[in-house]
């Protein structure tokens, strides 16, 4: 008898936490589409960071003029 409550009461508690990720699956698909939103826009603005330093670099790196070594 206590085998077969033990066993009413997994399928119960497994049905209660589906029926709670039933409710909260809207919650998930909204938070999901955020996540993607969020990324996307930290990405563009790394990118345009990243593209500012490089041509800083690049102009900075071409201004400079050598100076000229010593072989000895």
């Amino acid at each position: 008898m206590v085998a077969f409550l033990v066993g009413l009461m997994v399928i119960i508690l497994m049905g209660a936490i589906s029926f709670a990720g039933l409710l909260l699956f809207p919650l998930l698909l909204v938070l999901g589409f955020f996540l993607r939103f969020v990324v996307l826009i930290f990405l563009g603005l790394f990118m345009i960071w990243f593209i500012g330093k490089v041509t800083i670099f690049t102009i900075e790196s071409l201004r400079k003029p050598k100076p000229p070594q010593l072989n000895g």
